[in-house]
């Protein structure tokens, strides 16, 4: 499983749009909005969203970080609750995002705890405030450990729920071949017992709804807390998700525009990686690539997630870390068309610049013996790829190393050293006869 964070603004979407399925009985109004400025949200006050203009509001960032209230970065009036009106959210949104935040992710009771991260506040959440009780606030999540989906519940939510986890919540696990009524009857029998004796029918049927969303909207990590129970009213106070991205393809309706942001902090993914996250979401195969030093001489292409581990391995034993560019996969059976576009982007990618020292790239096409990927096909889709690519490999001076088995691989290391032959590209090929790593070896030998 693939898990990939996603905004608060984006899980609370996805829960509204199919909030009748799961939660038929409690009425949830959805009413948020996300935004990068204060014009933004002035804007959609006019336009899609006029409660901004009629109701008090809560604003905080959405650039998946939590402690958000500790770090002082909740717009909410203490002393008058419930009084931030749209141009106080407006103006707090263009004062935190014009310079540099610093964000603690650990905090020792109120004082912050490590080394702050710092960087620009860019995605800010808005929506009206809740007037409630704290003891009205309770706490859900669930996610997949090892083997099985657990299911955590607690009557207290809030800031402070992780200090005394184990008195505070309790925890079910379920396997994952658990029927509907087994996880019902499980879930009934495991209400916290000082949840409020009023709001036990209600806790319940909210977290059977809310562990089946989970299950069935391939969430891989969902948290609501706190959540406010009012009767058959509830609000979704705050919110942190992953998604199994390696359902991606099958979920597209479900979870609409989907967008999976870099985290505060951290350094924005380049447009390459993002292509290829994108393919990888709409496929049923596995497409990944992460770009560790794209000046490196050193490429792979790997078929196989044990693979890439091998090879990146073997690498850096015979070369140095400091020589490998790139980190990835394509496996799962990928289309011709699939691997041509994966091909072209590490071409691409290869082909920007010479090597500083005036040596050779390399590229590296490997992997295990496949079980089904037929070998002939994705190796069509490299070779189209040399075809578009074979001047700029020449140019940069690039030698290619393959080693492949599984289906069709006869055919597959014929037709690309064939095809490499005819366009000039040094290759030499092997198969399951040649130890899996044995290329690597063979490539950074001195020629």
């Amino acid at each position: 499983m693939a898990q990939k964070a996603i905004r608060e603004y984006d899980a609370k979407s996805i829960l509204a749009r199919h909030w009748d399925v799961y939660f038929p009985n409690f009425n949830y109004p959805y009413q948020t909005v996300l935004v990068q400025t204060g014009d933004e949200l002035r804007e959609a006050a006019k336009t899609t969203h006029p409660w901004l203009n009629e109701k008090a509001l809560v604003a905080k960032p959405d650039m998946l970080f939590g402690k958000r209230g500790k770090n002082g970065l909740v717009l909410f009036k203490v002393d008058k609750p419930g009084d931030v009106t749209l141009e106080d959210a407006a103006k707090w949104i263009d004062e935190k995002r014009a310079e540099k935040q610093k964000v603690y992710f650990s905090f020792d009771g109120d004082t912050p705890a490590g080394e702050p991260s710092e960087d620009y506040l860019t995605h800010f959440i808005v929506e009206p405030f809740t007037p409630h009780d704290q003891s009205e606030e309770y706490y859900i999540s669930a996610t997949v450990v090892g083997d099985e989906d657990v299911l955590y519940m607690s009557a207290e939510g809030g800031m402070e729920v992780e200090e005394g986890w184990e008195e505070k919540v309790t925890e079910v696990a379920f396997p994952i071949t658990a029927t509907e009524e087994e996880i019902e009857a499980k879930i009934r029998e495991n209400i916290p017992a000082d949840v409020k004796e009023e709001d036990k029918e209600a806790f319940a049927e909210f977290a059977i709804g809310f562990f089946k969303a989970y299950r069935e909207l391939n969430f891989a990590y969902l948290e609501i807390n706190p959540f406010v129970l009012q009767g058959s009213n509830v609000e979704l106070l705050d919110m942190v998700a992953k998604l199994d991205d390696t359902a991606g393809f099958m979920m597209v309706d479900h979870w609409g525009d989907i967008e999976y942001p870099t985290a505060f902090g951290m350094e924005a993914k380049s447009p390459e990686v993002e292509a290829i996250e994108e393919a990888d979401a709409k496929t049923g195969a596995s497409l990944k690539l992460t770009l560790l030093k794209p000046e490196a001489r050193i490429w792979t292409m790997v078929a196989g997630g044990g693979a890439s581990v091998v090879y990146a391995d073997t690498i850096a034993d015979f070369a140095g870390i400091e020589d490998l560019a790139n980190y990835g996969e394509y496996s799962g059976g990928p289309t011709t068309g699939e691997t041509k576009f994966y091909a072209e982007t590490i071409l691409d990618l290869m082909t920007r610049e010479k090597d500083a020292k005036g040596r050779d790239k390399i590229l590296i096409i490997g992997g295990a013996i496949a079980n089904f990927t037929d070998v002939a096909k994705t190796f069509t889709g490299i070779i189209q790829a040399f075809e578009e690519y074979a001047e700029k490999m020449k140019e940069v001076g690039i030698r290619v190393y393959v080693r492949r088995g599984g289906p069709n691989y006869e055919k597959g290391l014929k037709d690309i050293k064939e095809a490499a032959d005819r366009l000039e590209i040094p290759i030499e090929v092997y198969g399951p006869e040649t130890h899996v790593t044995d290329i690597v070896r063979m490539a950074l030998e001195e020629k």
